[in-house]
């Protein structure tokens, strides 16, 4: 394919404001229905596919755990290659690769091709889940990009929404197995010209992306203090919020609430989620880069704390879910920015897919850690503080997760079409006041 990044040896311009936001309406119906075949349609059916197939639900769900972590491995040379030649062909190769992953886990006769057919889902979500397409909008929307992440993130939240309950309608009428093959067919239909044609156009070149004043080689930042502790601190945060969410309803039918209560204080979490995200915008422009990060992580592990502390009433614990939900939202977006926040757009695939990694990772562990943890020590009340612990952690990590200017002297060049008119700092925490 040729590149379509020059014309007659120009860099090439970036999208029209029609591109922009046709691109932005693509990934958001992609993200609702790849997140929906590929994620969330597994905990819908992982008890009749154990039912039918005598495997045990522990071991379906290291399965799908290790789709989650071929995903984080394949997300690193992904976003590299995403950064020279953009998200259309990574994003495709990425649709076409989970219509025979979800053949393959539909029609696999044993362990063996279950767990083979789950790989290399891990390779498709690589390529059309979250990672890639926030390096997407963190390129083509520039300065605006925030405002693009918060709209995908807003709509992509409804694919549980969406698909458990379509999931579970299919799986009433054709089983497990057939309900895996409507669903790639689903996958095919929308993702693969979606992804094809949507994402069509000039692909910044990194020259023009957004100049920033920590924005150097990329080796060299993955080497900075700042960035290993940004890796931490994320992988850490997303660990406690993914693991929350999976043991909430246990801990709250442990504080005496019947299953359907349980369930609608996960459900209001999830309003909870929407609405933080809603106030995302506010906090960048409220607070620095480095107290934004600790806020939000702070956030999360006062929530989780709450929940793990309050025996009651219900009203109480059903306002802690939604807090904690929040916290998720608006940790979504802080993942999504981090990088551009501190380095700039230039190289953000390649470095989101190494901060992506661990924390694809971590949430693989958490949906089996979280139990585990709940029999070794005896109750879920105890985990949820462990993972406030957790989250603390992470907040006190992120305090060191801003990088300083290497050399003084004024900023490079900004591109044209940054929107900001705020003059650069003087002094080495440039960065640190942003």
């Amino acid at each position: 394919m040729p590149n379509s990044d020059t014309h007659a040896g120009r860099p090439a311009e970036n999208l029209s404001t029609g591109g922009l936001r046709r691109v932005l309406v693509v990934l958001c119906v992609t993200q609702i229905v790849s997140w929906g075949v590929l994620y969330y349609a597994f905990p819908v059916l992982a008890p009749s596919i154990a039912a039918d197939t005598g495997w045990s639900v522990s071991t379906i769900t290291a399965g799908f755990s290790a789709g989650l972590v071929v995903s984080a491995l394949v997300g690193i040379p992904a976003g590299r290659r995403l950064d020279r030649i953009g998200p259309r062909p990574v994003m495709t190769t990425g649709s076409v690769l989970g219509v025979p992953a979800v053949v393959g886990i539909a029609l696999a006769p044993n362990l063996p091709l279950f767990f083979a057919a789950w790989v290399l889902a891990g390779a498709a979500m690589a390529g059309t889940l979250y990672p890639p397409a926030f390096a997407a909008l963190t390129r083509w929307w520039g300065p605006r990009r925030v405002r693009a992440l918060t709209a995908l993130t807003l709509l992509a939240g409804l694919s549980s929404t969406i698909f458990a309950p379509t999931t579970a309608a299919l799986l009433d009428g054709l089983g497990w197995r057939h309900t895996y093959l409507v669903l790639a067919v689903v996958l095919a239909a929308v993702t693969i010209p979606a992804h094809l044609f949507g994402l069509r156009g000039p692909w910044p070149d990194p020259g023009r992306a957004e100049r920033h004043p920590a924005d150097h080689a990329p080796r060299e930042v993955v080497r900075s203090r700042a960035f290993l502790l940004l890796v931490a601190a994320i992988a850490l945060g997303t660990f406690a919020a993914f693991a929350v969410v999976v043991n909430q309803v246990p801990l709250l039918i442990e504080r005496g609430l019947s299953t359907s209560d349980a369930a609608w204080a996960l459900g209001l979490g999830g309003l909870g989620q929407v609405l933080g995200r809603l106030g995302y915008g506010a906090l960048t422009r409220a607070l620095s880069v480095r107290a934004r990060a600790v806020v939000i992580l702070a956030l999360s592990a006062a929530a989780t704390l709450l929940l793990g502390l309050l025996p009651g009433p219900e009203v109480l614990l059903i306002a802690a879910a939604m807090l904690a939900g929040a916290a998720r939202g608006v940790f979504t977006l802080l993942q999504a920015t981090a990088i551009s926040d501190r380095w700039g757009a230039a190289h953000y695939g390649r470095l989101n897919g190494l901060l992506s990694a661990p924390s694809m990772i971590a949430t693989a562990l958490a949906p089996w850690a979280g139990a585990a943890i709940a029999v070794a020590l005896g109750g879920y009340p105890v985990v949820f503080v462990l993972l406030a612990a957790i989250a603390g952690l992470a907040a006190l990590l992120a305090t060191g997760t801003v990088p300083r200017r290497d050399r003084p002297g004024p900023a490079a060049p900004r591109h044209p079409d940054v929107s900001s008119t705020r003059p650069p700092a003087a002094g080495p925490d440039e960065v640190d006041r942003r």
